[in-house]
């Protein structure tokens, strides 16, 4: 069974994945495969790009996404004809000739994975270069192009997938695009004391949840900086030198700014 494997935290936004699929499938028709992807409008490889935070403590998160080729497809569920199968190796594609017509095939996609092709009407996304992989290959054009090695594929059984998640809209899919690294949310911050003028160094700051309990700790650094990353979206309490603070991470990354001690 063949599965990607992405790791987020080496993915650095160049974007050559996408581009490579563009280059790959705008302009060259693959048939039976896929027909022509169009220049504009569609991106079967795509880099999610999230800002995170607020000045000064920022982050940018960028994330490969396609196709998640899942066991419970539900573009093959609204398929009629056999219009999406799944090859032997695991692949999902779309017959580009039994699918004409059938846009319910894109509605189904639930990653909102699958295009709609106006001029041939035909739903169109990622095949995982199937047609590269019988003519040889060993890897998509994503895969190869991929500068960092964020992004890996192979026989899912010899994958590292300790600690790897699969994204939350196929999760229960049996999709075989699996993610590493993926973003959680930081709590930040910097401790001042104003009467000083100074940043606080070498200050221990506790991040406990809703009822107490310590999540983690830390000490702030020189700049009188701390931050709790990769902590789950939750309600959290910063306590800092007897004094505690709200700290809502429920919805986006929280930077208290700066906190007095004084």
């Amino acid at each position: 069974m063949k599965a990607f494997l992405i790791d987020v935290a080496r993915c650095n936004g160049c974007h050559n994945c996408q581009i490579a699929c563009k280059d790959e499938h705008c302009g060259t028709s693959w048939m039976p495969y896929a027909a022509e992807q169009p220049m504009t409008g569609q991106f079967w490889c795509k880099i999610d790009e999230k800002v995170r935070g607020t000045v000064p403590v920022v982050r940018v998160t960028y994330t490969p996404l396609l196709c998640g080729h899942c066991d419970d497809a539900p573009c093959m569920a609204a398929a009629k004809d056999g219009a999406v199968y799944r090859r032997e190796d695991g692949l999902v594609v779309i017959d580009p000739e039994k699918a004409k017509g059938q846009k319910s095939i894109m509605d189904a996609c639930p990653m909102g994975a699958i295009y709609w092709n106006e001029k041939l009407e035909i739903p169109q996304k990622c095949t995982g270069c199937a047609h590269l992989l019988d003519d040889g290959w060993t890897e998509p054009r994503c895969v190869d192009a991929c500068p960092t090695g964020a992004m890996q594929f192979g026989e899912e059984a010899e994958l590292d997938l300790e600690g790897a998640e699969l994204l939350e809209p196929v999760a229960g899919l049996g999709a075989h695009v699996w993610y590493k690294n993926l973003a959680k949310r930081f709590v930040a911050g910097c401790v001042v004391d104003f009467d000083a003028r100074e940043v606080v160094i070498g200050e221990h700051v506790v991040l406990a949840d809703e009822g107490g309990a310590e999540v983690a700790a830390v000490d702030t650094d020189e700049f009188g900086d701390f931050m709790f990353d990769q902590v789950s979206a939750a309600k959290y309490v910063v306590r800092i030198a007897g004094k505690k603070f709200d700290a809502d991470a429920t919805e986006k990354d929280l930077n208290l700014g700066d906190i007095s001690i004084k």
